[in-house]
């Protein structure tokens, strides 16, 4: 097992990384306080890892709720699920969350902690590889609107975080994969020597091999706790971990939430964002290519969607959430390893980008 610290001071928590975990009680249950417990888990983790995590708890009091899966869940309407839950039985501000699933239950359920009686705890069990190195860690909760991802939320930290490598041994290939993308995304604004590793050991990636999955998640939870540490709330360098996301999640809002995966949004978001840095000469068109080769290897989108074009595309990033002052804020790269936040990118090559970038189907 391999613990990473977010350093927050008295609001600081552990991430735990190994196999197993869901069982070892004695990593998590120091953090449930004296209330009372509600797991929130959905219906396709419920069969796989509920037993084990009741198993865990003993004879705690415990409350279930189960979501149906998928994207389409995460939304105001069902975080009220969890409130009227919540309150039917009458858990008060000493009680404890806790999110069995992948981001879409980390998210929702933090931003319910983060709301209920003005803020409980909660505790994050990420049972994807995208959620384990990325959504359950740094505190931001929310869920989507219509018109924009994630534009509903509040930051509100878990208490721990319990990353278990055996849940990703049933993960559909494609979220795995889609999970890649949010590592790949750490070497790309912060570390190129764990780029060239990626390069080197994608494969026993995807073969899921314990020891290069368990230094990954390591890796990246590192990188994200360093980051978060300086800037909890994202006033300044923690905008670095959105490379990929304002092309990305006008993607997943255009296309219809569910039906791209955010991770494969993200993907391809990368490399539009790689692409407009070549453009402008920022970043060499050798590392372009590299980038580009390492998200076709581990089987990652690397076109835009056919049906949003420039104009629709421009439309949605107008909401980002990194638009200040009426501008539009992108995160870009001067190299593999250094991206950096800019605000005075001109609107014509980001039209000329979106108009020329490969679609697909």
């Amino acid at each position: 097992m391999q613990t990473v610290t977010v350093d927050l001071g008295p609001r600081s928590y552990p991430i735990h990384i190994g196999s197993g975990l869901l069982a070892e009680s004695s990593l998590w249950t120091p953090h449930l306080g004296n209330g009372q417990v509600m797991l929130v888990t959905n219906t396709v983790l419920a069969p796989r890892y509920l037993a084990p995590v009741h198993a865990a708890l003993g004879d705690w009091r415990v409350e279930t709720l189960i979501l149906p899966d998928g994207e389409a869940t995460k939304t105001l309407a069902t975080a009220e699920r969890i409130w009227d839950a919540l309150l039917a039985a009458r858990c008060g501000r000493d009680a404890t969350l806790i999110a069995l699933g992948g981001g879409v239950i980390g998210d929702l359920t933090g931003f319910a902690a983060a709301c209920y009686q003005r803020g409980i705890d909660f505790i994050q069990m990420p049972t994807t590889l995208l959620a384990q190195v990325d959504s359950s860690v740094g505190g931001k909760t929310g869920v989507n609107h219509p018109r924009g991802k994630n534009m509903i939320g509040a930051f509100h930290q878990p208490r721990c975080v319990i990353a278990d490598l055996d849940t990703l041994r049933t993960l559909p290939e494609r979220e795995l994969r889609a999970g890649l993308a949010e590592v790949i995304k750490y070497g790309l604004i912060a570390d190129a020597p764990f780029f060239d590793w990626l390069e080197t050991n994608l494969d026993a990636l995807l073969d899921r091999d314990s020891r290069a999955l368990t230094h990954a998640i390591a890796v990246s939870c590192r990188t994200k706790a360093a980051i978060v540490a300086a800037d909890e709330r994202e006033s300044g360098v923690r905008a670095l971990l959105n490379l990929g996301h304002t092309f990305g999640h006008a993607i997943e809002t255009g296309m219809g939430y569910g039906a791209w995966l955010h991770g494969e949004a993200v993907a391809t978001g990368m490399l539009m964002a790689a692409d407009l840095s070549a453009r402008l000469g920022q970043l060499a068109p050798a590392e372009a290519d590299r980038i580009q080769a390492l998200l076709t290897r581990a089987g990652l989108p690397v076109q835009a969607p056919a049906s949003l074009d420039a104009g629709r595309f421009l439309e949605l990033m107008a909401v980002d959430k990194k638009v200040q002052a009426g501008q539009l804020r992108l995160v870009l790269l001067r190299g593999i390893g250094q991206g950096e936040l800019r605000a005075d990118v001109d609107s014509r090559p980001l039209r000329v980008l979106l108009e020329q970038f490969p679609r697909g189907p």
